[in-house]
């Protein structure tokens, strides 16, 4: 079985992008998968006449139909929460019905986060914590927004979170490798014949 893992993240966006793509479709490979990695499709020219995010858009989307499964870096990235696109990415392989696997490179709540913004104030009379403009901030103590944490829990998969150093925030793949594991254990083992299954090999 060749099964396809979507490898979502805001380290498209680093200048070194490609290779740390090449390390972590290299870790997939050592633990039986191939991996889908966004840039894979941005070698290729962009149609003349057509908008590139269009292109890089529907190129990224095609990625994900042919995915059987996706692991997503949920690293809080420019503000307190998680990549938007990575999190649109999330949602469209859940709505897909495909498994998603999930970790964050930071082990604060979403409540810290904010909070470190210096934005947010408890209030007395309700009991929550609000920001700037009144709004409610979530104290669930998840990772993120609860619907990121909530639709991996839903799975029954954890969302994964490692504390790494600032300088190897989106560099480190302890928590990517941990995912990997986790995939490999849900869908290999349940889809190899019992008679490769480790305990029946020991």
């Amino acid at each position: 079985m060749d099964c396809k893992v979507y490898l979502a993240g805001p380290e498209v966006f680093l200048p070194d992008a490609a290779a740390l793509g090449a390390q972590k479709k290299d870790l997939c490979e050592r633990y039986g998968f191939t991996g889908l990695f966004p840039f894979d499709t941005e070698g290729g020219a962009v149609p003349i006449g057509d908008r590139a995010d269009r292109a890089i858009y529907r190129a990224n989307v095609a990625l994900m139909r042919d995915a059987d499964c996706a692991i997503v870096n949920l690293t809080s990235f420019r503000g307190p929460s998680a990549d938007v696109g990575s999190v649109f990415e999330l949602g469209m392989m859940v709505g897909l019905g495909k498994p998603v696997f999930g970790y964050s490179n930071t082990t604060t709540d979403l409540l810290s986060r904010v909070r470190q913004t210096g934005s947010v104030l408890f209030n007395d009379e309700d009991r929550v914590w609000r920001d700037q403009y009144g709004m409610r901030v979530e104290d669930f103590g998840n990772a993120d927004n609860l619907m990121i944490d909530a639709c991996l829990a839903e799975q029954g998969h954890p969302l994964v979170r490692v504390n790494v150093a600032d300088g190897e925030l989106y560099r480190d793949l302890r928590g990517f490798e941990e995912c990997l594991r986790l995939t490999a254990k849900e869908l290999l083992t349940a889809a190899a014949p019992v008679s490769n299954r480790r305990e029946d090999r020991a």
